[in-house]
């Protein structure tokens, strides 16, 4: 018999709806999980927005106060989409709760804050686990297991990009995203997260880091009213832009190993333009998230002038196989958000924890500490308290 797990959403943006869509299509391409998700309530502070919601997804209630989620018994599970500066103390109430926590990135504004929730918790002993979806690529996965396997000889060095031009129009609203107290560390915080959590994921931890940072757009127009995602002000009274639209930064690897992480929320002409390029000492491997099932593998005994061939991912790799039957049918993104709820949602149903948990949060949030520091002093600056 499947057990009923009561689920809640905290924060009905664009990113929890995203939450909302996975739940309801999970046990879709996973008919095998434990658990079935039952969506109890919704929780937006924005007045009518939770309402519409729980209309639209078939949430039992609905409410303004997150703190109505953190008391209600029904809900035993819960997907954290507030904004940065909620992070820590939402994600705290509700492991105190007795509540599991799905939480998106960066977890807070620091490396204390992601540090909080997990103590929480683990403490709490409830399952967490985090918004990292790129490292559930199937060929991300394949990628990991191609560089370990030794394919590719010893890892010598890698570039990682996020470019986006998500805030690239100088009418973008003045959002919390842009203020340094509610927003945190701006492209770091957003972009460069995932970044460096990939690095991690893929060539083990980074040690320590030399970062640049720049502010393209320096004032935005403050929104009249609620916004969502990426909304336009124009005409509004300008404000200061006070984190981050670009980072560059050269990494320095345990294993040896050098890269660079380039991150960027106002290019022009790139659309979600992430992927890495991972160098070895007898080969090399790419990955596009535009492309996001193929790898390029360049891999032999030729060193000079050996070919790179296009890998198409299929049912052997990762979760590929719950969702396509054969290799070259496209996932998609919403599909990463399907897998990362599975892999939670096992979790709690087996006690174990399966994919991208606290723990790796906190080192991906010391790493951006580093940079922060780097950037502000001058010098690399070691990675600490991960």
């Amino acid at each position: 018999m499947v057990d009923a797990l009561g689920v809640a959403v905290v924060g009905f943006g664009w990113m929890g709806r995203v939450h909302t869509q996975a739940y309801a299509r999970v046990r879709h391409h996973y008919p095998r999980l434990a658990v079935r998700p039952e969506l109890v309530t919704v929780a937006e502070e924005v007045p009518g927005r939770a309402e519409e919601a729980a209309r639209q997804f078939g949430f039992a209630s609905a409410t303004r106060d997150w703190r109505e989620v953190a008391a209600d018994p029904r809900v035993k599970a819960v997907s954290i989409t507030a904004p940065n500066f909620l992070h820590r103390e939402i994600g705290v109430a509700m492991a105190q709760a007795g509540k599991h926590i799905w939480i998106e990135k960066p977890v807070g504004l620091t490396a204390e804050d992601a540090r909080a929730v997990a103590d929480a918790v683990a403490e709490a002993g409830v399952q967490g686990a985090v918004g990292f979806n790129y490292r559930n690529a199937p060929a991300v996965e394949a990628a990991r297991e191609l560089i370990a396997s030794g394919d590719i000889g010893t890892v010598t060095h890698v570039r990682f990009r996020l470019f986006s031009d998500y805030a690239a129009h100088p009418e973008g609203a003045l959002t919390w995203r842009y203020e340094r107290e509610r927003g945190g560390s701006g492209v770091l915080g957003d972009l460069a997260s995932h970044g460096a959590d990939l690095a991690r994921f893929l060539l083990g931890d980074i040690t320590s880091v030399a970062a640049d940072t720049a502010v393209f757009v320096p004032e935005r127009a403050r929104p009249a009213g609620a916004t969502a995602g990426h909304t336009r002000a124009a005409g509004g009274e300008l404000g200061p832009v006070e984190n981050e639209d670009y980072v560059n930064c050269l990494l320095r690897f345990a294993s040896g190993a050098r890269g660079v992480l380039e991150a960027c929320r106002v290019s022009v002409g790139e659309q979600n333009n992430y992927g890495f390029e991972v160098h070895g000492t007898k080969g090399a491997v790419f990955w596009d998230f535009r492309r996001m099932n193929e790898l390029g593998v360049s891999r032999g005994t030729s060193y000079q002038d050996q070919p790179v061939s296009t890998v198409y991912v299929g049912p052997g790799d990762g979760e590929f196989g719950a969702f396509q039957p054969g290799a070259a049918n496209a996932m998609g993104y919403d599909d990463l958000k399907v897998v990362e709820a599975y892999r939670f949602l096992r979790s709690v149903a087996e006690g174990v924890p399966y994919g991208a948990t606290l723990a790796d949060a906190v080192h991906s949030a010391a790493v951006l500490d580093a940079m922060t520091r780097s950037a502000a002093e001058g010098g690399w600056a070691e990675v600490t308290g991960a």
